[in-house]
Protein backbone atom coordinates (compact mmCIF):
# COMPACT_ATOMS: atom_id res chain seq x y z
CA UNK A 1 0.00 0.00 0.00
CA UNK A 2 0.76 3.41 -0.44
CA UNK A 3 0.39 6.11 2.42
CA UNK A 4 0.36 9.50 1.21
CA UNK A 5 0.65 12.32 3.98
CA UNK A 6 -1.76 15.32 4.16
CA UNK A 7 -1.37 18.54 5.24
CA UNK A 8 -2.44 17.92 8.86
CA UNK A 9 -0.43 16.02 11.08
CA UNK A 10 -1.91 12.17 11.46
CA UNK A 11 -4.22 12.31 8.34
CA UNK A 12 -3.27 9.99 5.67
CA UNK A 13 -4.27 8.60 2.10
CA UNK A 14 -3.82 5.05 1.79
CA UNK A 15 -3.80 3.95 -1.58
CA UNK A 16 -4.10 -0.26 -1.41
CA UNK A 17 -2.64 -2.27 -3.65
CA UNK A 18 -5.48 -3.54 -6.32
CA UNK A 19 -4.69 -6.62 -8.27
CA UNK A 20 -7.03 -6.34 -11.81
CA UNK A 21 -7.90 -8.31 -14.95
CA UNK A 22 -10.29 -8.69 -17.39
CA UNK A 23 -12.50 -10.95 -14.48
CA UNK A 24 -12.40 -7.23 -12.14
CA UNK A 25 -10.28 -6.95 -9.28
CA UNK A 26 -9.06 -7.38 -5.24
CA UNK A 27 -7.69 -5.54 -2.79
CA UNK A 28 -6.97 -5.51 0.69
CA UNK A 29 -8.69 -2.41 2.72
CA UNK A 30 -7.75 -3.47 6.07
CA UNK A 31 -5.00 -6.05 7.33
CA UNK A 32 -3.86 -5.21 11.22
CA UNK A 33 -0.11 -6.72 10.53
CA UNK A 34 0.51 -4.51 7.04
CA UNK A 35 -0.83 -1.22 8.45
CA UNK A 36 1.16 -1.65 12.14
CA UNK A 37 4.49 -2.38 9.52
CA UNK A 38 3.49 0.97 8.11
CA UNK A 39 3.44 2.45 11.54
CA UNK A 40 -0.35 2.62 11.67
CA UNK A 41 -1.81 0.64 14.84
CA UNK A 42 -5.52 0.59 15.02
CA UNK A 43 -7.97 -1.43 16.78
CA UNK A 44 -11.46 -1.05 15.35
CA UNK A 45 -14.57 -1.78 17.49
CA UNK A 46 -17.58 -1.12 14.49
CA UNK A 47 -18.60 -0.73 10.87
CA UNK A 48 -20.83 1.38 9.30
CA UNK A 49 -22.19 2.63 5.80
CA UNK A 50 -23.70 4.79 4.05
CA UNK A 51 -25.84 5.15 1.17
CA UNK A 52 -26.43 9.12 -0.11
CA UNK A 53 -27.17 11.06 -3.47
CA UNK A 54 -25.52 13.62 -5.25
CA UNK A 55 -25.29 16.78 -3.24
CA UNK A 56 -25.84 15.27 0.70
CA UNK A 57 -23.34 16.46 3.10
CA UNK A 58 -22.96 14.48 6.37
CA UNK A 59 -20.44 16.27 8.98
CA UNK A 60 -18.83 17.95 10.31
CA UNK A 61 -18.90 15.38 14.07
CA UNK A 62 -17.17 14.70 16.20
CA UNK A 63 -17.49 12.68 19.96
CA UNK A 64 -15.81 14.48 22.82
CA UNK A 65 -15.17 12.71 25.15
CA UNK A 66 -15.10 9.00 23.33
CA UNK A 67 -13.41 10.18 20.14
CA UNK A 68 -13.48 8.26 17.06
CA UNK A 69 -10.24 7.29 14.74
CA UNK A 70 -12.07 6.60 11.27
CA UNK A 71 -10.88 4.84 8.11
CA UNK A 72 -13.13 6.07 5.38
CA UNK A 73 -13.67 4.57 2.08
CA UNK A 74 -16.12 4.81 -0.99
CA UNK A 75 -17.48 1.59 -2.36
CA UNK A 76 -19.62 2.99 -5.37
CA UNK A 77 -20.03 6.63 -6.57
CA UNK A 78 -17.87 9.59 -5.04
CA UNK A 79 -17.16 12.28 -2.21
CA UNK A 80 -15.60 15.09 -1.39
CA UNK A 81 -14.14 13.93 2.56
CA UNK A 82 -12.86 16.33 5.06
CA UNK A 83 -10.99 16.22 8.32
CA UNK A 84 -10.98 19.52 10.80
CA UNK A 85 -7.89 19.94 13.72
CA UNK A 86 -9.96 19.67 16.19
CA UNK A 87 -6.30 19.26 18.84
CA UNK A 88 -5.89 22.53 20.83
CA UNK A 89 -2.22 21.53 20.98
CA UNK A 90 -1.61 20.61 17.58
CA UNK A 91 0.11 23.17 15.24
CA UNK A 92 -2.67 22.76 12.57
CA UNK A 93 -5.71 23.55 14.98
CA UNK A 94 -8.62 24.78 13.08
CA UNK A 95 -6.89 23.82 9.80
CA UNK A 96 -8.88 21.28 7.30
CA UNK A 97 -7.74 19.02 4.59
CA UNK A 98 -10.44 17.61 1.69
CA UNK A 99 -9.58 14.71 -0.76
CA UNK A 100 -11.58 12.70 -2.87
CA UNK A 101 -12.40 9.43 -2.35
CA UNK A 102 -14.87 7.45 -4.93
CA UNK A 103 -15.55 3.84 -6.14
CA UNK A 104 -12.67 4.53 -9.71
CA UNK A 105 -9.41 5.89 -7.24
CA UNK A 106 -10.25 3.08 -4.57
CA UNK A 107 -8.33 5.77 -2.07
CA UNK A 108 -8.74 5.25 1.92
CA UNK A 109 -8.35 8.39 4.34
CA UNK A 110 -7.49 7.68 7.89
CA UNK A 111 -8.88 10.13 9.79
CA UNK A 112 -6.90 9.90 13.72
CA UNK A 113 -8.96 10.70 16.86
CA UNK A 114 -9.24 14.55 17.52
CA UNK A 115 -10.66 15.49 14.47
CA UNK A 116 -13.93 16.65 12.49
CA UNK A 117 -14.63 14.77 9.71
CA UNK A 118 -17.24 15.17 7.33
CA UNK A 119 -18.28 14.25 3.37
CA UNK A 120 -20.39 15.85 0.13
CA UNK A 121 -21.55 13.17 -2.20
CA UNK A 122 -20.31 14.31 -5.22
CA UNK A 123 -22.64 11.52 -7.67
CA UNK A 124 -25.87 9.78 -6.88
CA UNK A 125 -25.80 6.36 -4.61
CA UNK A 126 -22.48 6.82 -3.31
CA UNK A 127 -21.88 3.87 -0.95
CA UNK A 128 -19.42 5.39 1.77
CA UNK A 129 -17.93 2.70 4.66
CA UNK A 130 -16.17 3.25 7.45
CA UNK A 131 -13.97 1.68 10.20
CA UNK A 132 -14.26 3.72 14.08
CA UNK A 133 -12.23 2.99 16.68
CA UNK A 134 -14.17 3.54 19.38
CA UNK A 135 -18.55 2.73 19.42
CA UNK A 136 -20.72 5.38 18.61
CA UNK A 137 -21.73 7.46 21.63
CA UNK A 138 -24.96 9.60 20.99
CA UNK A 139 -24.36 11.58 24.54
CA UNK A 140 -20.89 12.35 23.24
CA UNK A 141 -21.58 13.63 19.98
CA UNK A 142 -21.17 16.95 18.21
CA UNK A 143 -21.47 18.30 14.89
CA UNK A 144 -18.97 21.17 13.82
CA UNK A 145 -20.90 24.14 11.49
CA UNK A 146 -19.87 22.25 7.63
CA UNK A 147 -20.27 26.20 6.70
CA UNK A 148 -18.50 27.91 9.73
CA UNK A 149 -16.35 31.04 8.61
CA UNK A 150 -13.85 30.46 10.66
CA UNK A 151 -12.71 26.92 9.47
CA UNK A 152 -13.50 28.03 5.83
CA UNK A 153 -14.21 24.53 4.23
CA UNK A 154 -14.16 24.95 0.27
CA UNK A 155 -16.71 22.64 -0.25
CA UNK A 156 -16.98 22.03 -3.86
CA UNK A 157 -20.79 23.14 -4.01
CA UNK A 158 -21.40 24.57 -7.63
CA UNK A 159 -23.52 27.23 -6.36
CA UNK A 160 -25.93 24.46 -5.32
CA UNK A 161 -26.69 24.38 -1.39
CA UNK A 162 -26.45 20.68 0.14
CA UNK A 163 -29.11 18.39 1.68
CA UNK A 164 -28.29 18.42 5.33
CA UNK A 165 -30.09 16.34 8.45
CA UNK A 166 -31.45 18.93 10.67
CA UNK A 167 -28.50 18.23 13.21
CA UNK A 168 -26.34 18.97 10.46
CA UNK A 169 -27.89 21.82 9.44
CA UNK A 170 -27.75 23.30 13.32
CA UNK A 171 -23.90 22.56 14.14
CA UNK A 172 -21.49 24.28 16.51
CA UNK A 173 -19.63 27.23 15.89
CA UNK A 174 -16.48 26.89 16.55
CA UNK A 175 -15.75 29.46 18.84
CA UNK A 176 -18.67 26.58 21.11
CA UNK A 177 -16.71 23.50 20.15
CA UNK A 178 -15.68 21.62 22.86
CA UNK A 179 -11.50 21.40 21.45
CA UNK A 180 -9.32 18.28 22.24
CA UNK A 181 -6.37 19.00 24.22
Amino acid sequence: MNIIATALPGVLIIEPKVFGDERGFFMETWNAAAFAAAGIELGFVQDNHSRSQKGVLRGLHFQNPGPQGKLVRVTRGAVFDVAVDLRASSPAFGNWVGVELSAANRRMLWVPEGFAHGFLTLEDDTDFLYKCTAPYAPQSEHTLAWDDPAVGVAWPLDGAAPALSQKDGAGLAWADIPAFP
